[in-house]
């Protein structure tokens, strides 16, 4: 659904000049832009309107910056990469990329926990239910290799067409405009505690054994004990049996000794935060009377996605998602456990709060998950079938736009 967004024929023809924020966006000036709304807060900082403004050249800022590590170090595109959200990024290929160690891998996901921390900081004042931010968020450019220009393939239309291969033009980006409104403040604040989790949860962890072994299928030039990974790489497109035996190398490696327990009590309150702030956002988008240009639609509204319609029946099994996921997250519920003539479930929040090491093949075959078993009231099989069936078989990529 969301991949229809910048593939419609325009409604409007002719764009409007760019407004202020887009100016920076445009010229990815976020530094600027982030400095000018600084000041303007400076001299009111109950100024709602342009918090929200700081916010989002701050996110932008943030995405640009991450971009480019991942330039930097020669992010490659595979198979294996397409499996991680943020590996997925489509960053271009660098001629030269520099040489990346373990701790360069986790000081780009603690820039990344950094930078959406100060992004939440800068929306979580705002009170304002009539903040309203009309924007073309398309026409965003981003610096992707960091030389100081800014080509039509860093423009964040460009982007979006190579990431979901729907064809997009710079024309319909001009002309999509998309009112974000107080709702979306909340959204957005959502989607930056949902990532913090994942990050949080990468770093609770040690993957140096992983990294050692396994860099060389994500960075061009991973510095590790085991150079010859690099070196003996090939670019054949046909069987290569040492692919085969990395791969298993890296499931077989995802055993992680835990090193700062205290991130994983961290992020299973930012997924706490999550569904909180969701049903925080579906009463404001559903107390909206307007019909103006609406990225997440009430069921009287109509929202800038094509043929994306947003029914009661819906949002009522979204709510009562987030109530099922929070006795998940609380351990008033538990997970049912896979292996057969066991009556207990798996207690979530015990996951999280009392850690250990993890180890996937233990977690698949079940004895990694023992000392989390316990006899309890287990989540209810037949509401994750309603939730599929009323969203038509298609609720994860509705919980990737509803957060």
């Amino acid at each position: 659904m969301i991949s229809l967004l910048f593939s419609f024929t325009p409604l409007v023809k002719s764009a409007t000049p760019p407004s202020e924020i887009e100016q920076y966006l445009i010229n990815a000036q976020f530094q600027q832009g982030e400095e000018a709304f600084l000041a303007k807060l400076q001299e009111n900082a109950d100024d709602d309107q342009t918090r929200f403004k700081l916010g989002v050249v701050q996110l932008m800022g943030a995405t640009q910056k991450l971009m480019q590590s991942l330039y930097r170090y020669g992010l490659q595109q595979n198979v294996l990469t397409q499996f991680f959200p943020i590996l997925r990024l489509p960053v271009p290929t660098n001629p030269t990329p520099q040489p990346i160690t373990y701790q360069d891998a986790r000081k780009i996901l603690e820039d990344l926990l950094n930078d959406l921390t100060q992004v939440k900081d800068t929306l979580e004042p705002i009170k304002d239910n009539q903040v309203k931010l009309p924007l073309r968020i398309g026409l965003t450019r981003l610096d992707f290799n960091a030389d100081g220009k800014l080509e039509e393939d860093e423009s964040f239309w460009k982007t979006f067409s190579l990431l979901t291969g729907i064809p997009a033009t710079e024309k319909a980006a001009q002309n999509l405009a998309i009112a974000f409104d107080a709702g979306d403040v909340i959204w957005l604040k959502g989607y930056c505690n949902l990532l913090s989790a994942i990050a949080q949860v990468v770093l609770a962890y040690d993957e140096s054994k992983l990294f050692d072994s396994t860099a060389h299928l994500v960075f061009a030039q991973p510095k590790t004990a085991y150079p010859f990974l690099v070196e003996g790489r090939t670019a054949s497109g046909g069987f290569d049996f040492d692919i085969i035996a990395d791969i298993v190398a890296f499931v077989h490696l995802i055993n992680f000794p835990l090193t700062e327990p205290e991130r994983l009590t961290t992020a299973i309150q930012n997924f706490q935060t999550v569904t909180a702030l969701s049903r925080q956002s579906w009463k404001l988008i559903l107390a909206e009377t307007d019909n103006d240009r609406e990225w997440l639609p009430n069921p009287q509204q109509k929202g800038v996605i094509p043929n994306a319609v947003v029914t009661q029946p819906m949002i009522d099994s979204w709510l009562t998602f987030l109530d099922e996921a929070d006795t998940l997250l609380t351990g008033k519920k538990l997970i049912p456990f896979w292996r057969k003539r066991e009556v207990r479930g798996i207690n979530l929040n015990k996951v999280f709060t009392q850690p250990s090491n993890f180890d996937l093949v233990l977690w698949a075959q079940g004895t990694g998950a023992a000392s989390y078993l316990e006899l309890g009231r287990v989540t209810d099989t037949n509401t994750w079938v309603r939730l599929l069936e009323v969203f038509r078989g298609q609720f994860f990529q509705f919980a990737a736009w509803f957060n």
